[in-house]
């Protein structure tokens, strides 16, 4: 690698109403590296690189790319510099081909374009790196891993050479992520340099050259993976010690609060029905529900809640027949729900942090027959929550839809979780979350749990299934194929049920 940066950030500023995003930052990526960017959720990591990619503009500070300032001042002005970003959230059309989506990216085009050099690009391209996509398959047939790699194949025909990821394995599985880090590999080879932010400490201790590490907006420092360790790479993220989870003796679970009995609806697209789903959730018990992505755990989450129709079969909810039940129902009879996409699902994007736990309840905290909501109760259940949950505060006035991806998901649990309910139902709480928030909500689980409340699971996270389950299922195709006691069972016997190759049991 040389010793000039490609990309060089000077003091970043940025202030966003109620949070200083970016304070004073600075950072330098050099040629040929994969440079990790490591930080508790609300570091500031994602507002950075949106400034590197004119996202957002800096309040002050400069950018410098191959020694030479310049202005960044839409997206526009990065990729003709040649700098690309992956966000979180991919900007594709479902109903286009990879071509067609690649096409509409690449503003360099000619009007007509020759559709079969097009594809060869696209070929040669996904030859080169390992990325195997067909230019001819729609978008909506891909699975989210391979909707990444249209996202990396678009920067890679606009010539980007300075290549940006932000959190790019948080959708991905196990064997995704090694694809991806084969990639990472394979770019950093032909002198690509890579930025890519994660929370996740093994990731950036065996792929990055280096990592830098933010904490409440500012940079901590830059270390070599062969320097330092996870130890000290969270007393970086975080100033202290973390605490550890502590899980209680398990004790015979109660009455069934949760019973799907033969529960089937109708595929959504791609995803699966489901099929002939029998399932109970008890009092004082966690069940853990394992699967590859796709397998139907989304349409799970929705059938319980009441946003997808169930065709045949009953669930049952504290003893009540809740088949037809609308969502609405359900939460005022005690049902907690933590969304895999809080930002589409649980929040009103222009609604403060305050106004959307105001939602959680506007009879509670209603004045004035209706007219009027009681602020300060509602800021003071705030502050409680995020108390009881162990999880640092949010500004209060901050916009749900300019939090960061980990504390959407800190907003949506303190609010379900600050209400009397009965049943949990978790599509993948953790996912996004640094580590001591990851903790916080595995602890919070927990105590739901001990205070004989039903928690149903779903993660993609085994070590975490196995650490806080009483009980493990395994979806594949929409259907439950496996169940296991984790005590009695491993990694890899769940493992081999989740792709099919093995038969589960209790």
């Amino acid at each position: 690698m040389g010793d000039t940066p490609v990309l060089r950030l000077v003091e970043i500023t940025k202030r966003f109403p109620h949070v200083v995003a970016n304070d004073r930052v600075s950072l330098e990526l050099l040629p040929g590296e994969i440079h990790a960017l490591l930080g508790e959720n609300g570091a500031g990591k994602s507002t950075l690189v949106k400034i590197a990619y004119g996202f957002y503009q800096a309040d002050s500070g400069e950018i410098y790319v191959h020694g030479k300032k310049v202005d960044i001042s839409s997206p526009r002005d990065a990729r003709r510099l040649g700098i690309g970003l992956v966000f979180q959230g991919f900007t594709l059309i479902p109903a286009l081909t990879v071509a067609e989506n690649v096409a509409l990216f690449l503003a360099e085009l000619p009007w007509v374009v020759r559709p079969r050099d097009l594809h060869r690009a696209l070929r040669e391209a996904s030859r080169r790196y390992g990325l195997e996509l067909d230019p001819a398959t729609p978008v909506w047939q891909l699975s989210v891993g391979e909707q990444q790699r249209v996202e990396l194949l678009k920067l890679l025909l606009a010539n980007a050479r300075i290549l940006i990821f932000d959190e790019p394995t948080k959708v991905l599985v196990p064997h995704e992520v090694e694809n991806l880090f084969r990639v990472f590999q394979g770019l950093r080879e032909d002198g690509y340099s890579l930025i890519f932010i994660t929370h996740k400490l093994r990731e950036a201790l065996t792929c990055a050259d280096r990592i830098t590490v933010m904490r409440q907006g500012r940079v901590v420092g830059t270390v070599r993976p062969g320097e330092t360790s996870e130890e000290a790479l969270l007393h970086m993220m975080f100033g202290e010690r973390l605490g550890e989870v502590v899980r209680a003796a398990g004790r015979e679970p109660g009455e069934p609060i949760l019973e799907l009995r033969g529960v089937c609806t109708k595929p959504v697209g791609t995803a699966p029905g489901l099929a002939d789903v029998d399932l109970v959730v008890r009092a004082g018990e966690i069940v853990g529900v394992a699967g590859v992505s796709g397998n139907g755990q989304r349409e799970l989450g929705d059938a319980i809640l009441g946003l997808l129709r169930i065709t045949r079969g009953k669930k049952l909810f504290l003893g009540e027949d809740a088949t037809r039940w609308p969502p609405r129902r359900l939460i005022q009879k005690g049902v907690a729900f933590v969304p895999e996409d809080p930002l589409a699902m649980a929040v009103v994007p222009w609604f403060s942090v305050l106004e959307n736990l105001g939602l959680l309840d506007p009879r509670r905290f209603s004045r004035l027959g209706g007219l009027g909501l009681d602020w300060a109760g509602v800021r003071a259940h705030l502050q409680a929550g995020f108390a009881r949950l162990g999880l640092n505060p949010l500004p209060e006035q901050a916009r749900a839809a300019t939090l960061s991806g980990g504390n959407l998901q800190r907003l949506v649990l303190v609010r379900e979780l600050s209400r009397p309910y009965h049943l949990v139902v978790g599509l993948y709480p953790t996912r996004g979350l640094d580590v001591r928030s990851a903790n916080a909500v595995r602890q919070a689980l927990l105590a739901a749990r001990e205070e004989g409340k039903g928690v149903l699971l779903i993660s993609e996270d085994l070590n975490e299934l196995f650490s806080l389950s009483d009980r493990i299922v395994v979806m594949l195709r929409g259907r439950l194929v496996g169940e296991f006691r984790p005590e009695a069972a491993n990694l890899t016997e769940v493992g081999r049920c989740m792709t099919g190759a093995g038969v589960g049991h209790a």
